[in-house]
């Protein structure tokens, strides 16, 4: 039997991406599921200074790295689906990483969408006017008043706790208030790193996590130092105004024995 025959245009495309990927230092499998074309567009042109976004078939992409003839690339193969795009880049796969997480947009939730988190609707005010709308926000138990001819929330109000399914009533409310809890963008699965052929998979880049845990710890750090008195620049002030204040109990101290002895 006869073997099919690759058309010609496909070869090239396999090729091409096979040696993009050869020249560059690392490959990442990153998720397009439920990425707006708009969105999508937005993001490959916002980093196209750091990445190159390749999106073509399944067979196209499992076809470049085998093009590669390394076995270290093929563990990618379980990654790659029709829901996916290769980021090819001369950036560390952490750092590409971490780029991409800034690169994300707010969208509103949909029924039947899985709470990320606790969905929460914040005190204040808002521009819906009374109306049918007091008894949807009603219907979620959040409290209101009326101020200026508008709709105020007098207290936050979890609206959907993590993990729970939205409802169509949840989304309505949610999208008149403009709570947008979800976000779309690439999102990283796994990445390949050309030049030490390793694999990194549950990719985790979380910014202003890292940075509220060293805030925590540097505040922590900071009170640790002042009760050891090690002295540095951030406790020197603290060190020598409570020495003051110590030399000055004991200057009261003595003054008050002297007085009693003299009496």
């Amino acid at each position: 039997m006869a073997k099919t025959k690759v058309p010609t245009k496909k070869v090239k495309s396999v090729q091409e991406l096979a040696e993009h990927i050869k020249k560059s230092k690392t490959l990442m499998i990153v998720s397009i599921k439920g990425l707006p074309s708009r969105q999508f567009q937005d993001i490959k042109k916002s980093i196209r200074d750091s990445a190159t976004i390749k999106v073509a078939k399944k067979n196209i992409l499992l076809r470049a790295i085998k093009e590669l003839k390394k076995e270290s690339i093929l563990s990618l193969e379980p990654y790659i689906n029709d829901s996916c795009a290769f980021a090819i880049s001369d950036t560390e796969g952490f750092e590409l990483a971490g780029l991409l997480s800034k690169k994300k947009t707010p969208v509103f939730a949909k029924a039947g969408q899985i709470a990320p988190s606790d969905i929460e609707v914040k005190e204040g005010p808002t521009d819906l006017v009374p109306g049918p709308a007091i008894s949807e926000l009603g219907a979620l138990g959040i409290q209101i008043s009326v101020e200026n001819g508008k709709i105020a929330i007098k207290s936050p109000k979890v609206v959907v706790k993590q993990g729970n399914v939205i409802n169509e009533a949840s989304c309505a409310v949610l999208m008149k208030l403009g709570v947008q809890p979800f976000s779309v963008g690439l999102n990283p699965v796994v990445f390949y790193d050309i030049e030490t052929e390793k694999i990194y998979k549950e990719i985790k880049i979380d910014s202003e996590g890292a940075a509220n845990e060293l805030r925590d710890a540097a505040a922590k750090s900071l009170g640790f130092a002042q009760k050891i008195a090690y002295y540095c620049s951030e406790t020197i002030g603290y060190l020598l105004a409570k020495g003051n204040m110590h030399a000055k109990a004991i200057e009261n101290k003595t003054q008050i024995n002297k007085a009693e002895e003299t009496a």
